[in-house]
């Protein structure tokens, strides 16, 4: 299939790349032509601007959307809709607040123009790994695109089957690492409560590492004092622990690096997902402590900095290539 993606950083480009290993073709843009560029000669279509995009691909036209939340993917949205036709498809897939997808898509409703908001999972690994896709839109559209959703997707892969699921009337395509979660919305929805469970994941992590650094304290009674090998336990815990996780994997290699993580300073930043999380759960009177609580030491990170928020920095920087933002 042909589409078009706007918007090539850590993940688009990847994108990008696995689609056209899939055999599909692909149109790009970036503001920064050096990304389009290195694309073009694995194959990809570079073109210098929005219209010229549109001119590029044939209807029905679909454009990915790869842009930071906010006012740039506002603004890239508006533009395509002034320059699409009815029955073209705009996809987008970053981590958008899924009320905002439900607006625009009855903005482009009466324009013929259709939308899909697709979490997208799988950071700077997703070309390897494959990115774990959860798509809202409507069915017509997302049946349509399919090719696209399954070339991206992880697959099967070595992941062990879930017994239970044999038999039972259950979309086929999760195991294949993507779903159509719903209607407009649905996608960004299941994302962000994702993002937010991570928060609760990777504070568990940090603050149980945290607990046992300081295990070797003077403070404590010396018959009590254990100075521990977090890099081992890390890697220990990853072969047939119960909390064996790709979260663990990232802490793990980043510990074997350096045990006291001195490349990180612990200013942790929220990409927006985790309020928004805390924001649904106050809507529907849901308590939701765990989520909360890793949402306000994220805050906290910023003016004081433990071991705990430097293990966070290394899996965000493990997992998506996230730089700490200079301390103020």
């Amino acid at each position: 299939m042909q589409i078009g993606v706007i918007g090539l950083g850590r993940m688009g480009g990847n994108i990008v790349r696995r689609l056209t290993r899939a055999g599909h073709s692909c149109v790009v843009y970036d503001a920064d032509p050096a990304p389009g560029a290195a694309l073009a000669k694995d194959g990809a279509t570079a073109v210098t601007s929005v219209p010229a995009m549109i001119e590029a691909l044939q209807a029905p036209r679909t454009v990915w959307v790869m842009l930071p939340a906010g006012k740039i993917t506002e603004e890239t949205i508006n533009q395509l809709a002034g320059l699409m036709k009815p029955g073209d498809a705009i996809i987008d897939g970053g981590n958008t607040n899924f009320k905002d997808d439900v607006r625009r898509a009855r903005e482009l409703a009466p324009k013929g123009i259709k939308y899909l908001d697709v979490g997208t999972s799988g950071g700077v690994w997703g070309l390897q790994r494959g990115y774990c896709l959860m798509i809202g839109g409507d069915t017509d559209v997302v049946n349509r695109l399919d090719p696209i959703f399954s070339a991206l997707a992880p697959g099967l892969g070595s992941v062990e089957r879930t017994k239970e699921r044999e038999g039972e009337k259950l979309d086929p395509r999760a195991e294949q690492g993507y779903i159509h979660a719903g209607p407009v919305g649905a996608g960004h929805f299941v994302k962000m409560i994702h993002n937010g469970i991570e928060y609760g994941m990777m504070q568990a992590f940090a603050e149980g590492f945290d607990i046992m650094r300081n295990r070797a304290s003077t403070k404590l009674p010396a018959d009590e004092r254990y100075d521990l090998n977090l890099a081992d336990v890390a890697e220990v815990w990853r072969r047939g622990s119960v909390v064996t996780s790709w979260l663990l994997d990232l802490t793990a290699s980043a510990l074997a690096k350096n045990q006291e993580l001195e490349g990180f300073s612990g200013h942790v930043e929220d990409s927006g997902e985790g309020r928004w999380t805390i924001e649904a759960a106050i809507e529907e009177a849901v308590p939701a402590d765990v989520l909360a609580a890793s949402l306000f030491v994220r805050f906290r990170s910023r003016q004081d900095h433990t071991f705990a928020e430097k293990v966070l920095s290394a899996m965000r920087l493990g997992f998506g290539g996230h730089v700490e933002a200079p301390k103020k």
